[in-house]
């Protein structure tokens, strides 16, 4: 668990119960907290006889979700029978319980006997396939599934740009100050909302999901279980963590990711190394402008754009027309190009093997 108490929770899309019960030990071995039990995934689940295996086998907490088509899901059956199989899993004592917010007053209500004896605890969820709304909205969404009686709230939207996902930041820390006591799941689905759940734990989010491996996600964007342990160390953030990252488009191709969160932990520096997914230079850095955010490498097609976007640019960066490197330095970006210099000590280091004269004049 990270030092502010965000969860790393493996979701499980395994077809059978003996897969599923073997992915979760994985899933422990890799360090997760906790996993989410698909069980929309199991072909031909039958809840009386397959929901007491997972749940009394479980050897870490679960959640058990089991999602409808009309949700992002895989189930399409009778919908008595699904909420019938949810409250079974509060009976048998399942950690976590995830019920849809179009459902979830009535479930809550009927579920009520059940949760009386049990300590399990129900996630009210919401999904938005298409968009994120705007920052009133989510909030209104927050309060909204909070009035209802949810032990954690999750709201799940998709990422259109990458400054989408700031509204989902602010509304979780906002959330936070205002008194609120319920925990909060706040993600952004796709490669542009990628950071969401790579910043979850620093923004105060109760839970992050990683995959077991590629191939085996439960939504658009997700990070894999070791990506977020070994690359990003997610269990080791904290609200004090520096957030540097590639801006770029494409990004997913970048090395910076491995190289920097590997140097950073070398050197024990709190800092994080994320990738940024692009398509505005100027309304990126004007939304990701808090002192949280530190810093920038600057990638294709953004290097000409962003020696624009400085308040000020180093001479060398301002006479080649690019800037690669931005730093944060008392409120002002300043721009400089790191590419020349690299260059030219790659040619003398390659000349100095040839043992000729290494001094190049005027540059």
């Amino acid at each position: 668990m990270s030092r502010n108490g965000c969860l790393l929770c493996a979701p499980l899309v395994a077809e059978s119960v003996d897969e599923m019960l073997s992915q979760m030990r994985v899933a422990k071995k890799n360090g997760a907290d906790v996993v989410e039990l698909r069980v929309d995934y199991i072909q031909g689940f039958a809840p009386e006889m397959d929901l007491p295996r997972l749940i009394r086998g479980r050897v870490l907490p679960v959640i058990v979700t089991y999602r409808p088509k009309w949700e992002g899901g895989n189930f399409e059956g009778d919908e008595v029978f699904r909420v019938k199989a949810l409250r079974k899993a509060i009976s048998l004592g399942a950690d976590f319980v995830d019920v849809e917010l179009q459902v979830a007053a009535e479930f809550l209500e009927c579920s009520t006997p059940e949760r009386k004896d049990s300590s399990s605890r129900v996630v009210v969820s919401n999904h938005n396939y298409k968009m994120t709304p705007s920052l009133g909205e989510i909030g209104s969404l927050i309060a909204r599934i909070q009035s209802i009686g949810a032990d954690v709230v999750k709201i799940v939207t998709t990422a259109e740009k990458v400054t989408d996902v700031a509204r989902v930041f602010h509304a979780v820390v906002h959330s936070q100050v205002s008194g609120n006591q319920v925990p909060t799941i706040a993600l952004v689905m796709g490669p542009k909302g990628l950071i969401s759940r790579l910043l979850a734990p620093k923004f105060g989010g109760f839970l992050t999901f990683g995959a077991l491996g590629v191939g085996q996600e439960s939504a658009p964007g997700q990070p894999t279980l070791l990506q977020l342990t070994q690359m990003y160390r997610v269990d080791r953030m904290d609200r004090d963590t520096k957030v540097f990252g590639i801006v770029g488009n494409p990004v997913g191709h970048s090395k910076g990711p491995i190289i920097h969160n590997a140097a950073f932990q070398e050197i024990g520096y709190n800092a994080v190394y994320v990738p940024y997914l692009v398509d505005d230079m100027r309304e990126f850095l004007e939304v990701y402008s808090g002192s949280d955010f530190s810093g920038f490498s600057v990638t294709i097609p953004f290097k000409e754009d962003a020696l624009r976007c400085c308040d000020e640019v180093d001479p060398i960066a301002q006479a080649i027309g690019a800037v690669n490197t931005i730093i944060r330095r008392d409120g002002k970006l300043i721009g400089y190009n790191t590419d020349c210099e690299a260059a030219i000590s790659a040619i003398e280091d390659a000349l100095r093997g040839k043992k000729v004269d290494t001094r190049l004049k005027n540059r």
